[in-house]
């Protein structure tokens, strides 16, 4: 399963990405953020001194700190990066929703969860996201266009509503080897505590089952761990993220 999910991850980037080695590099050519930027090593990649030098030289050529995001265990990988100086910036918990263990939360009460596919629902998903990871709050016609391509491409974004207002947003990318990621699940800080990230989780597993594929994702806290843990996620493995400081 950690090898598919590498798989799926490098899929999802092929459409655009840069080859350096052993290396596929994505680089968001509107948005400079790390999270944005960043490579996957092949499965079973044993990059040699040379290959981490084009992979870091690709990425000073466009102005964006050497990144990479990969599963462990890639020794060989972990390697070679120590001594090139890169340092692991998170330790995630990958974690994937086993056959039939959903388990779907009663919704909070005035929370609906719909699909973003008009421009004026892109917009307040995005505004959610950008405001909950600590981003401008304001949106870009690029952030629109992101979200867009994601439902255009075969996966889905969608918004909470609390009560007519916009408080949640998350999105799962379209399937790729049978597997589905879902990501920047987000919620505003005023509707927090209140089941909206599970709402939001619940319902983008829900599609990506009947999509008939399988969903996953990587948690960056103990309580988005227990979060997805309450709904029937299990972990499988660890995701990290590594960087070549300044």
């Amino acid at each position: 399963m950690r090898s598919d999910i590498q798989s799926a991850l490098r899929a999802s980037v092929s459409r655009d990405a840069q080859r350096a080695g052993p290396f596929l590099i994505h680089f968001d050519a509107d948005d400079g953020h790390p999270f944005r930027n960043y490579a996957i090593p092949d499965d079973g990649a044993r990059p040699s001194a040379a290959d981490v030098a084009d992979l870091v030289a690709a990425f000073i050529a466009r102005g964006r700190m050497p990144r990479l995001e990969y599963v462990r265990p890639a020794p060989a990988v972990d390697a070679a990066l120590a001594e090139a100086g890169f340092t692991v910036d998170l330790r995630l918990p990958l974690m994937t929703l086993p056959p039939g263990g959903l388990r779907v939360p009663d919704p909070p009460a005035g929370v609906t969860v719909t699909v973003a596919a008009a421009d004026a629902d892109l917009r307040a998903a995005a505004l959610v996201q950008n405001i909950a990871y600590g981003g401008p709050p304001e949106v870009t016609a690029a952030d629109v266009t992101r979200l867009r391509s994601t439902g255009t491409g075969g996966g889905t974004v969608v918004l909470a509503r609390c009560h007519g207002v916009a408080a949640g947003a998350g999105l799962c990318t379209p399937p790729s080897g049978g597997l589905s990621q879902l990501a920047a699940v987000a919620v505003l800080p005023a509707f927090r505590r209140r089941g909206i990230a599970s709402a939001v989780g619940a319902d983008l597993s829900r599609r990506v089952l009947n999509a008939g594929a399988t969903p996953y994702l990587e948690t960056e806290s103990v309580n988005e761990n227990r979060l997805y843990g309450r709904i029937g996620y299990v972990t499988i493995g660890e995701m990290i993220a590594i960087s070549l400081q300044p």
